[in-house]
């Protein structure tokens, strides 16, 4: 049982609380700074938090469409997500929700000279980008030839965390140790987490955010029903997968390609379901859910985890 003092930031209340609050602001700045390269070494000073919900009916509902929504002194947009799910056209959602706030910037009367740059932050617990190695990556829009960005007024900037494989001894700048503090905070002890400060207060602020030790009754419970939550999505979803590989599969037999012999046909089964497990843990699903879903030992499951990492 993990006895750890700290909460999962990858878990959407609990990442509200470190960087959607203004008790914690400043490190939600630091934090922008240090993934961001902005132009000439300039650095937000300060942000205003704007409301998440960009969409009229998620909004009449009270629901929440992205995690974070800020603005700078200058006027530049910030949408900040943490992402667990592997949910199709996750890049298409990012592009979406940058020109909607580039859209929502402007009134009856409105320049369009006035716009803002908005920069899309995301944290994702899967892997994008499959092709490259790299666990961050930034991007502009830049013309063919020359590759100068002349149209700036959009960024993305992407954190995928199963890429990132350094250890706390690895950590050297601001970028490794706020990407460990994602990927490793619930399982980091108090004298890894010496190592992991170093000369970076911030990121120990960050950790205390998450301590749970300092969350009131209400607030556990809201992290606790979100867990719960997204354990009942990826339920869901891994039953759905685990069906439709199956028809797949019992489609295939039937049409003669697979082994004839009840034998055959068992372990082919068998090798569809493995098949289908190393696929969920892909895709961001827990331990836990496949075994449920599968059947699978624990041992088994676990044992798919070293054929994914080459």
């Amino acid at each position: 049982m993990n006895l750890s003092k700290f909460l999962d930031p990858k878990n959407d209340f609990a990442f509200k609380q470190v960087f959607g609050t203004e008790k914690n602001k400043d490190i939600l700045i630091h934090f922008l700074n240090d993934m961001i390269p902005f132009p000439g070494g300039s650095k937000i000073e300060k942000v205003s938090f704007l409301k998440p919900s960009q969409d009229p009916d998620a909004a009449a509902r009270k629901q929440s469409i992205v995690d974070v929504l800020c603005v700078d002194e200058k006027g530049c947009q910030y949408i900040v997500e943490m992402q667990v799910a592997n949910t199709q056209g996750f890049e298409k959602r990012a592009q979406y929700y940058a020109a909607k706030a580039y859209v929502n910037q402007m009134g009856e009367g409105d320049a369009y000279h006035n716009l803002k740059e908005i920069i899309f932050l995301a944290i994702t617990d899967f892997i994008m980008f499959p092709d490259t190695s790299e666990y961050k990556s930034d991007h502009l829009i830049l013309e063919k030839n020359s590759l100068e960005n002349h149209l700036k007024d959009f960024y993305f900037c992407f954190l995928e965390l199963p890429k990132f494989k350094k250890t706390i001894h690895e950590l050297n700048t601001p970028i490794e140790k706020w990407t460990y503090f994602f990927k490793h905070a619930p399982t980091t002890s108090l004298e890894e987490l010496r190592e992991v400060i170093g000369d970076y207060p911030i990121i120990e602020k960050a950790y205390t955010a998450l301590n749970q030790f300092f969350w009131s009754k209400d607030e556990l419970f809201a992290y606790d029903q979100e867990l719960k939550r997204k354990r009942d999505e990826q339920a869901v979803y891994a039953q759905k997968v685990l069906e439709g590989e199956l028809k797949g599969f019992v489609k295939g037999k039937a049409e003669g390609f697979t082994e004839g012999e009840a034998v055959g046909e068992a372990r082919g089964a068998q090798n569809a379901i493995t098949r289908i497990a190393a696929n969920l843990l892909v895709q961001g699903v827990d331990v836990a859910t496949i075994q449920a879903v599968t059947k699978l030992s624990f041992e088994e499951i676990e044992s798919l985890q070293p054929t994914l990492k080459r």
